[in-house]
């Protein structure tokens, strides 16, 4: 059975305020046109269908377009939510929009029971685990505790307990929305993170053939059969060097998995470029970048004047503008920066405690802090769910 995995479409999402609806909808019509052309028997699309709860009109406008190019297409289509989706508000008409072969999977209730289809060789079965925010989704799942590893392990034993009472020989794919440890993020995904743990093992999806993975927007293969397809533009800076693809997945009687990328259209390259500004505007080996979206870091030890308009001339299509002007390492806005690079807000707040009153946090100190982090983000995810 061939498959066709991808995530992480993030409709209605700009790039440095420059709308990439087109760019989504090229992607949309390029989707389809492979499921076509490449024979492929299902779709399955791993969370972040849109980039946010209230997604805008256009957006809106771009799923229904898709969703009526893949059901014209004929080919059956597994979708979960993520954690920038909306669950309620993209599973609404879920069981109707089932019947043109659409199949969304939004209910964490529902993580056990599959969409099933059959090819030559028996049955396979496909399971949707949207988004499980830990808090959320621990008494419904029966998790030992509000944590993400507890709460997908709960998910997962009710795939694996479905997947038991099933003739033998069935085949599975598990589609998530998760940090799963070994992958590499980037600057465009939302923070997850809870209790300051966020990345669970892989070994959590033991017992099934494939494991579509969403989250993460880089194209990444965690072990031969848990991979990340990506997203299929581009973010954020951080994904300068990603070769954005999807996955075509056979999967072979036995469950045994090979797996291409198939490229998908890129609307212009990205570049990131350094030094000082003089450099930039003379530096002939850069020509390659003045067509693409440029992030110029200006290394001038004082701010350069129209610095934006001045490197805008020779790269016009320039969409951010830093200023990080090389300093002696005895200079204390660099110790600072040292400081605070690579650590959590936890970790900030625990260290400001430590400079107001000359002592650090005590245990019961901290896990008041990590339940306000906690109760911060968790308040903004049911907030946006509820708008």
């Amino acid at each position: 059975m061939r498959l066709l995995h991808t995530s992480d479409w993030h409709l209605g999402r700009s790039f440095h305020r420059v709308s990439l609806l087109e760019a989504q909808a090229v992607f949309l019509d390029h989707l389809v046109t492979a499921v076509r052309e490449h024979d492929v028997d299902a779709v399955l699309v791993a969370g972040d269908v849109y980039d946010r709860a209230v997604p805008p009109l256009a957006a809106v406008e771009l799923f229904d377009r898709a969703i009526h190019g893949l059901a014209e297409a004929g080919v059956p289509t597994v979708m979960i939510s993520g954690n920038h989706d909306s669950a309620r508000r993209l599973g609404v008409g879920a069981g109707l929009i089932e019947r043109a072969g659409i199949h969304l999977r939004t209910d964490p209730a529902g993580c056990g029971t599959p969409m099933v289809l059959r090819d030559a060789h028996g049955e396979v079965a496909f399971y949707g685990l949207p988004y499980l925010e830990p808090a959320l989704v621990r008494d419904a799942l029966g998790a030992e505790k509000a944590g993400h590893e507890a709460v997908l392990s709960a998910a997962m034993d009710r795939v694996r307990a479905d997947l038991a009472g099933r003739p033998a020989g069935t085949r599975s794919v598990v589609l998530a929305h998760a940090f799963v440890a070994g992958g590499e993020p980037s600057d465009s995904e939302r923070d997850i993170t809870l209790g300051g743990v966020a990345a669970v093992p892989a070994g959590v999806f033991d017992g099934v053939d494939y494991v579509a993975l969403g989250h993460l927007h880089g194209c990444q293969t965690l072990t031969e059969r848990v991979r990340y397809s990506g997203s299929p533009l581009a973010y954020s800076f951080s994904e300068t060097r990603h070769r954005k693809t999807m996955w075509l997945v056979d999967l072979g009687p036995s469950g045994e998995i090979t797996a291409e990328r198939l490229a998908c259209p890129v609307p212009r390259p990205l570049a990131r470029i350094r030094g000082p500004l003089e450099a930039l505007l003379e530096d002939p080996a850069l020509a390659a970048h003045e067509e693409a979206w440029v992030e110029a870091t200006l290394t001038d030890p004082v701010r350069p004047a129209d610095a934006m308009a001045r490197i805008a001339a020779r790269f016009p299509h320039t969409l951010s503008l830093v200023f990080d002007p090389e300093r002696r390492d005895e200079d204390p806005l660099v110790s600072y920066a040292q400081r605070l690079r690579g650590r959590s807000d936890q970790q900030i707040a625990e260290d400001f405690v430590a400079h107001v009153r000359g002592g650090g946090p005590d245990e019961r100190e901290r896990t008041v802090l990590r339940g306000a982090f906690e109760d911060v983000r968790i308040d903004e995810t049911v907030r946006e769910g509820a708008r």
